[in-house]
């Protein structure tokens, strides 16, 4: 779609025509994320059957989305404990020829597959073939809650045979040892046909291969109560790393939890319950009090106050007026209220919020690549070293074989790397779920690393530091023409533009009653203003700065308005200077304060704006902040990579003319009422136009990679103490396995501790 641009008196660009693009607002508390992939078929939900951790994520195209095909198809999974399970699913998947690209979402147990064609029956074969299973075609597997049942029964039966071999071993020895081998068959059994299913669908390092490898040597060399107690640890330490993925995902599926499952619709006098699905654009709905919206809509009757916090962090509940928009998985708080819907099926806010966090899955952060990398290479070194400490002692130096196989055993277990691998994801989707409850949301691990790193913000004037509703204040009149006659003409040539300088014009003109011609011939001139043509006479609307007839008395007439704060356009007729308009936007409430606060955290504020220097002078003053005024798009863009040499730097805006800015940045920041480029472009958008948030989400972010770096530090840490103590013969087979959960345990809960944050 051609998107008119207007880029006008301030410097400022403003699309008339919305382009199509991903991200798009349409009121300042509604952020709108469109879907950008086809319509695709729906398969149904699939649960996997085995909760086993080892070594992956997501495929290494982190930051490209999925290459649309013909045929894209979605499932659901459930009972995923860590990224390996996703890494398992898609290493089958993607040994199928058709199948061009697989994906497992994570944060929301979906596996998203594009292929060359319809192959859904080869794709959930492969998916079974690694020990997971589709619910949703096959009648013989089993929901949720049963298949959790017999897991923990599993784990139960395996409890009660340790117990009744240690108690039979008190009394009979014989018996009892032969009672641990029957317990560790009994629960090797399982493990070890996993792991032969996952070797044939390309995962052949995985954690149930090394449980396997360990306990059998385990058995063989006679150690048959440790194996025992091994396979035993291994099923525990598996239910808690469920619990804790679990726990990690609840930010998610509290999102999906806020849409209601029906929505009341009226046709005139009567009501109606339908689907969510059956809701379209236009239709009228009808929200009881302390009732959720099903979708976004726009607010009928009289005002109403509406709780917002699941989706915008604010605990405050806020009054929304007829005409405003609403955003589905709002409460109404103290009345009925009757609103139009304007979201379609499937595209609300939190269905675009879900979409945006499924997608930030793409986009992971460096660390988090990297010990994806270094785990499958980390495996089967391990698995290597463990070889050599097994025979290379007796081989070269003639040492007893059993003390140095059972040595070689134990750091097969010490290699798992469970708790490196879920440190760093375990971190990044709480830091991510934490900012999204508190207003912003971040694109993904890597904008979450590079924001904990910014040392300077730099922002646009209008409509990020300010309001965004400039009012006329002055019309100057240098000719003939009088104050409204001026007036209607300016607000002729500006009408249909939706910049917020053009709409204060026109919302003046309005609001004095002015009846306006009709212009003809609209034309941008970038970054200078707009022309057109009324009655077959040229009017053009320009910046000061860009008319050299000015004479003295106007140039001084203009910069009087000018050192009064406020933005000064000139009509002219032909190149005749006809007069100006005074206009002036006010401050956010909140800037000052979120500055300062900016500033405590060592992080410089600097302001970059197309408007007249003297106008950003008197703003920046109030702000506390330093400036660059006079600047074309191209200009911010100069100015932010000459700022960038320098340290990380940080773009936040709104307009047209922020995007390339906010691209060349090391950060995109879009505020939620911005236009469609400026938050397509942003790496975090701010759910409401609030810039208290940014504070708040730089801490969070720092404290995001503070926290990784301390989940590494442990996983690290316990595997490189526990492995010079297996060498040193100090450590068995059961500290090892309890050493792994252990640390997984508390990477997961350390990173947990993301969530709790307000």
């Amino acid at each position: 779609m051609h998107a008119h641009s207007h880029s006008c008196r301030c410097g400022r660009s403003h699309s008339k025509t919305q382009p199509l693009c991903a991200i798009r607002s349409v009121s300042p508390t509604t952020l709108k994320i469109s879907a950008t992939l086809p319509a695709t078929p729906e398969s149904g939900c699939g649960c996997c059957d085995n909760e086993s951790g080892s070594p992956g994520g997501e495929s290494d195209a982190e930051s490209d989305r999925p290459t649309l095909s013909a045929h894209q198809f979605r499932w659901q999974i459930a009972g995923m404990d860590c990224p390996s399970c996703a890494r398992k699913i898609e290493s089958a998947v993607q040994q199928l020829a058709q199948v061009r690209t697989a994906r497992v979402i994570f944060a929301s147990e979906k596996l998203v597959v594009d292929a060359d064609q319809d192959i859904r029956p080869a794709i959930e074969q492969a998916v079974k073939n690694v020990g997971f299973t589709l619910t949703s075609n096959d009648p013989q597997s089993q929901p949720a809650p049963q298949r959790r049942c017999q897991e923990n029964a599993g784990l139960l039966l395996l409890a009660l045979l340790m117990l009744a071999s240690w108690l039979l071993s008190q009394v009979s020895p014989v018996w009892g040892d032969r009672l641990f081998v029957m317990t560790t068959l009994i629960g090797l059994a399982p493990i070890a046909f996993s792991a032969w299913k996952l070797l044939r669908g390309g995962s052949p390092f995985s954690i149930e291969t090394l449980m396997t490898l360990a306990a059998t040597g385990a058995l063989v060399i006679g150690a048959h109560a440790e194996a025992a107690m091994v396979l035993l640890l291994f099923q525990l330490g598996e239910r808690l790393e469920s619990f804790a993925a679990s726990r990690a995902r609840r930010g998610v599926t509290a999102l999906m939890a806020l849409r209601p499952d029906t929505a009341t619709r009226l046709t005139g006098t009567q009501r109606e319950q339908v689907a969510l699905a059956d809701l379209h654009p236009g239709d009228t709905i009808e929200v009881a009090a302390g009732g959720r919206l099903p979708a976004d809509g726009e607010l009928l009757n009289q005002s109403a106050s509406f709780d917002e916090s699941a989706l915008t962090g604010e605990s405050v509940p806020v009054a929304r007026q007829p005409g405003e928009t609403v955003m589905a998985g709002a409460t109404s708080v103290d009345r009925l209220v009757t609103l139009k819907v304007i979201s379609q099926p499937g595209q609300s806010a939190i269905d675009r919020i879900l979409q945006l966090i499924e997608e930030a899955e793409s986009h992971r952060a460096p660390v988090e690549r990297f010990i994806d990398r270094f785990s499958r290479i980390y495996t089967p070194a391990i698995m290597l070293l463990a070889l050599l400490v097994m025979v290379l002692p007796p081989l070269l130096a003639g040492a007893a074989w059993l003390p140095w196989i059972y040595k070689g055993l134990t750091l097969l277990l010490i290699g798992c790397p469970c708790a490196l691998v879920i440190s760093t994801p375990a971190a990044i989707t709480s830091g991510l779920a934490a900012a999204a409850r508190q207003g912003a949301l971040i694109k993904g691990g890597a904008a979450l690393e590079r924001l904990s790193r910014i040392q300077t913000m730099a922002f646009d004037k209008t409509g990020t530091l300010t309001l965004g509703k400039p009012q006329v204040t002055e019309v100057d009149s240098f000719s003939a023409m009088d104050e409204h006659e001026m007036l209607r003409m300016a607000a002729a040539v500006e009408q249909g533009s939706s910049h917020p300088l053009a709409i204060a014009i026109v919302r003046e003109a309005e609001k004095r009653q002015l009846k306006l011609p009709r212009a003809r011939q609209q034309q941008t001139l970038a970054g200078s203003g707009i022309r057109a043509q009324i009655d077959d006479v040229t009017f053009q609307l320009l910046a000061p700065r860009d008319i050299s007839t000015l004479t003295v008395d106007q140039q001084q007439a203009i910069a009087q308005r000018e050192a009064q704060g406020k933005t000064v356009v000139v009509l002219l007729q032909d190149e005749t200077v006809l007069g100006t308009l005074a206009l002036q936007d006010q401050l956010r409430e909140e800037a000052v304060t979120a500055l300062a606060q900016l500033q405590a955290l060592g992080i410089n504020s600097l302001m970059l704006t197309g408007d007249n220097p003297r106008a950003a002078a008197e703003m920046a003053a109030q702000l506390n902040i330093d400036y660059r005024a006079g600047l074309l798009p191209a200009d911010k863009v100069e100015m932010v990579r000459k700022l960038e040499q320098q340290q990380p730097l940080a773009m936040v805006g709104d307009g047209i003319n922020d995007a390339p800015a906010m691209k060349a940045a090391t950060l995109g920041i879009a505020m939620g009422s911005g236009t469609d480029v400026a938050l397509e472009a942003a790496d975090a958008a701010l759910t409401q136009n609030r810039l208290a948030i940014l504070p708040r989400t730089v801490a969070l972010a720092r404290r995001t990679r503070a926290i990784v770096r301390q989940n590494i530090a442990i996983a690290l840490g316990l595997k490189g103490i526990f492995l010079i103590t297996t060498l040193l013969g100090f450590t068995g087979l059961w500290l090892a396995v309890l050493a792994d959960s252990g640390a997984t345990a508390l990477v997961t809960a350390n990173a947990l501790r993301l969530l709790r944050q307000r």
